[in-house]
């Protein structure tokens, strides 16, 4: 239903921009580029009698997760991130392969994602102990012989920046639902 995502410092964008043409051969390459820090299902926007298994109107929805999500966020600071290279997920826990992505160092981010995870519970095979922070660029296709290995070879100074804010992503309405200050 909806994700708590890290704002992408602009250089990120302009670097997925500047890998974009060696993207060539995969089914799917991302224009719209995030970085999610936990993934939220229907239960978790569901009041705590529990909604008699109706799924809430977004608007409810919405406040009751910014309401859930005021307890595991209130003691967190704004953390730094870097985006330090390019990296493949081989084996994907579900869809296409290969992923390709930004690989993301954040050890506050990390620290976030598991206080949301017990929280809310985690998403089995992508959050929790499997969860690696990143930013999809491409996924599956034929890729010719080597542009994978070309491109987690790239080189490239990594992009840092202070994450301030987290903003909750309505992907129904593929839109920033509400940002939410650290």
């Amino acid at each position: 239903m909806f994700s708590l995502n890290v704002p992408l410092s602009p250089a990120v964008d302009r670097l997925a921009g500047d890998l974009h043409p060696k993207l060539e051969g995969f089914d799917r390459v991302r224009e719209r580029h995030t970085l999610v820090c936990k993934r939220f299902g229907v239960g978790d926007v569901r009041d705590a009698e529990g909604d008699a298994g109706e799924t809430p109107a977004r608007e409810d929805a919405l406040d009751r997760l910014r309401g859930r999500l005021s307890r595991p966020l209130a003691r967190t600071d704004p953390f730094e991130v870097a985006v330090t290279g390019v990296d493949v997920f081989d084996a994907p826990a579900s869809g296409s392969r290969p992923v390709v992505y930004l690989a993301v160092e954040s050890g506050g981010l990390v620290r976030l994602h598991r206080r949301l995870c017990a929280a809310f519970g985690a998403v089995e095979g992508i959050e929790g102990d499997d969860y690696v922070p990143h930013v999809t660029l491409a996924r599956g296709g034929n890729p010719e012989p080597g542009a994978v290995a070309a491109l987690v070879d790239a080189a490239f100074e990594p992009i840092r920046w202070r994450v301030h804010a987290l903003d909750v992503w309505d992907p129904e309405f593929r839109e920033v639902a509400a940002t939410i200050e650290l």
